[in-house]
């Protein structure tokens, strides 16, 4: 009989996708059979003009860590039902709150299948119960045990995991606290941690909080910003770690770009020479907000450094509202964050504690 593990959340974006990895690659290296899957969709681009939903539905981030760990197909677990404003909506109108026969499909399949079932669950607790797919519904539903990742910023953070251990009761085995300053990691070790497992938290891992993985690429912000892209498109991959507003004097803003890394600049299209300052840092897109066109000079000097030059509608107060508010709310989805989160887990969790609460036996490659 095998055994079905849920990673959950209290709430999105907390670091589910970079555990996920983190613990199908151990599992790889041990040679241990594992399935993955999210019994609810939540990241999967989907026009209900275009045609009805995918068969087999699998949702983007399955898609992304199959193709990162080069699993099989059979090795991903389709989704039973997508979550977006559209489904939702009929679902209310049905008035349906089960999770429908696929459910019982499910369970069967995972009961009988050997190895481990990773499952991530949705953005939180509640998140799903439309769909009959919560966190608390998958685990009774499939007996299955539960880790949280959390987002920690200081000791109020515990009220979220204490009510989670209310619902969740023993099949909570343990929590993987993420997105910790990194000066205080080591404190929050030492002090924070043994307070936890005091209140019945094993805590599988303490994880610092990582520009790269919340890093958003260009052509993320060209879709949210409705961009208009002037130069360099075939650059939209590049990542964004740091945003800085051009609104000071240039010798200001030399000093100031000079301390940033990987920056998104937002500047007014009449500042050509806090343009020409930031195409000289370390900017990896430059955003012109206001009336105007941006001068040739600039358009030249950014296309001999690589630098896309985006155009946008909004001022700039709306620009920077947008991108801050893309920044740590992006899926996992690029190679180089992948390799990140392998190391991240990997010296940061003990996911030795994790199997062994499991009763697996895995062995660390």
């Amino acid at each position: 009989m095998g055994t079905t593990l849920l990673i959950g959340s209290c709430e999105p974006f907390s670091g589910k996708s970079a555990l996920v990895l983190g613990i199908a690659q151990q599992l790889i290296q041990s040679g241990l059979p594992f399935r993955f899957g999210k019994p609810l969709a939540t990241s999967l681009e989907w026009d209900p003009n275009k045609g009805p939903l995918p068969q087999p539905l699998i949702d983007d981030d399955v898609r992304f860590v199959g193709e990162t760990l080069g699993l099989a197909a059979d090795h991903l677990i389709p989704s039973l039902h997508l979550l977006s404003p559209t489904t939702a909506t009929q679902r209310l109108g049905h008035g349906q709150l089960d999770a429908g026969e696929g459910f019982d499909r499910l369970s069967a399949e995972v009961s009988g299948s050997d190895g481990l079932t990773l499952l991530e669950c949705a953005g939180s607790l509640q998140e799903g119960l439309l769909f009959g797919l919560s966190l608390p519904q998958l685990a009774d539903g499939l007996d299955a045990k539960v880790v949280l990742v959390h987002l920690w910023q200081d000791s109020c953070s515990v009220d979220a995991l204490l009510s989670a251990k209310q619902i969740l009761g023993e099949r909570l085995v343990g929590v993987v606290l993420n997105a910790v300053t990194p000066d205080e990691v080591e404190s929050l070790e030492r002090q924070v941690v043994p307070a936890l497992e005091n209140l019945g938290l094993k805590v599988f891992g303490v994880m610092p909080r990582s520009p790269l993985l919340r890093s958003v690429t260009v052509g993320e912000l060209v879709r949210r910003l409705d961009a208009r892209v002037i130069c360099c498109a075939d650059r939209e991959e590049l990542l964004v770690e740091t945003l800085s507003i051009g609104a000071m004097n240039v010798n200001s803003a030399m000093e100031f770009f000079r301390r940033r890394r990987n920056m998104a600049v937002v500047t007014g299209a009449d500042r050509t020479d806090i343009q020409l300052a930031a195409l000289e840092a370390s900017t990896q897109c430059l955003i012109l907000t206001g009336a105007g066109e941006p001068l040739p000079q600039l358009i030249s000097r950014a296309e001999e450094l690589d630098v896309p030059l985006l155009k946008v509608e909004h001022d700039t107060l709306a620009t920077v509202e947008v991108i801050e508010q893309a920044f740590g709310h992006v899926r996992l989805h690029e190679a180089v964050k992948a390799t990140y989160a392998f190391r991240l887990v990997e010296e940061h969790c003990h996911l030795d504690r994790l199997f062994e609460a499991l009763n697996l036996t895995v062995h660390s490659g």
